[in-house]
């Protein structure tokens, strides 16, 4: 099948659903909100607009294959109780028809740093609460897991407290391309964060600066492998993109090239610099190696903020400066940036999506006259720096 990916309208939240060629679905962040499921309010209604693009296995569940929480701040799993089963495959049920997870992708570095400074939410604490279970029966088991009790680790805890989960731990740099248990020709990850716990003050910045598990997803698009690189990072802050660029810029910038980026933490300021936008506006001074981990551009890029309208009205996230910032980056490869908030109007606004051929990425038919600026992914370009 044609793959896929689908920014759906959340406003300051993140919700992307990645299918693969092979028809097998991600899902990255959920911020399902009270108003959307209320037919009488206009707040798109995202928890359709998913389930209309899943399929049912033969149990009759709606599910995903997997599932990532990239962090675990509300705007990234509200609705997660709500709207997915939780708990024992065997009770799911038929009346509450809750999208059902085959496989879930977590970092319990993640967790541990964000909780360190804030207060879980009931949905954050949910999802916890099921990362343990499916840790559990997998010890318990031997590692004989099906549908719905598969996990996959994405980055080592601290205190070796993953030492014995190595057949379902993947490690930071690492790439996979198994997906709820079997290998998967469509995709290549790498996993470029969380990094191991370090001493205290590299801990303490990782937690103040949204530590995120940071993916590079490689996908195929008819038949023709790497034809569209997605990188995706959650809320990661100006010195998570500042240390990924200084580790890997001199061997290994291209493993942050990309084909469409979503811009981190809902288009904000503070992922691009350490001053704030609302008290230096134009002054405030931009990170270079930030900026360049977040600029490895290909050809005809795509740079998607999941954000509410971006105005110049000083408020962050989204911030008009970041907005600027990434319009710069891409105007060195003919690229595009894009609003979810604002397609495609303000006032009604409509999932974004694009299809992956042999070419890379384009738009779905509604908004091909914008299908012109994208080409095929070119690789081994020299890292771009922008400074």
């Amino acid at each position: 099948m044609t793959a896929k990916l689908t920014f759906f309208p959340v406003g300051n939240g993140d919700m992307t659903l990645v299918v693969l060629e092979s028809g097998r679905r991600v899902l990255i962040d959920v911020n399902i909100r009270a108003a959307a499921d209320d037919h009488d309010d206009d707040t798109p209604n995202v928890a359709e607009q998913l389930r209309d693009r899943l399929e049912r296995d033969s149990s009759g569940r709606l599910f995903v294959d997997a599932f990532l929480l990239s962090h675990p701040d509300e705007d990234h799993c509200r609705g997660l109780t709500n709207h997915f089963h939780l708990g024992l495959p065997a009770d799911w049920s038929k009346s509450a028809d809750r999208i059902f997870i085959r496989e879930i992708w977590s970092s319990p570095m993640v967790f541990r740093r964000a909780s360190k400074n804030h207060v879980l939410c009931n949905d954050a604490v949910a999802f916890c609460s099921e990362a343990r279970r499916r840790v559990k029966k997998f010890r318990d088991t031997g590692g004989v897991v099906g549908d719905g009790d598969r996990i996959l680790i994405l980055g080592e805890d601290e205190d070796g407290k993953t030492d014995d989960l190595e057949a379902i731990l993947i490690r930071v740099d690492e790439q996979f391309n198994r997906i709820n248990g079997q290998y998967d020709a469509t995709l290549t990850a790498r996993l470029l964060a969380p990094q191991p716990k370090s001493d205290d003050d590299e801990e303490e910045m990782r937690s103040k600066n949204h530590s995120s598990t940071i993916l590079n997803l490689s996908l195929m698009g008819g038949g023709v492998a790497d034809v569209c690189r997605f990188l995706t990072g959650g809320d990661a802050e100006v010195a998570i993109w500042e240390r990924l660029w200084d580790r890997h810029f001199e061997h290994h910038a291209d493993w942050l090239s990309y084909d469409i980026l979503q811009a981190p933490h809902h288009c904000s300021w503070h992922s691009l610099s350490y001053q704030s936008w609302g008290e230096n506006g134009d002054e405030a001074i931009v990170c270079e190696d930030a900026k360049s981990a977040l600029g490895q551009a290909r050809e005809g890029a795509l740079i998607v903020a999941s954000s509410k309208p971006i105005k110049d009205d000083g408020i962050d996230p989204p911030c008009i400066g970041a907005k600027h910032e990434y319009q710069s980056i891409l105007e060195e490869v003919n690229g595009v940036f894009k609003c979810v908030g604002e397609h495609p109007t303000e006032k009604a606004p409509e999932p974004l999506e694009y299809e992956i051929n042999h070419n890379g990425p384009k738009p779905k038919a509604r908004v091909m006259a914008a299908a012109s600026v994208f080409g095929a992914g070119i690789i081994g370009r020299q890292p771009l720096g922008h400074g």
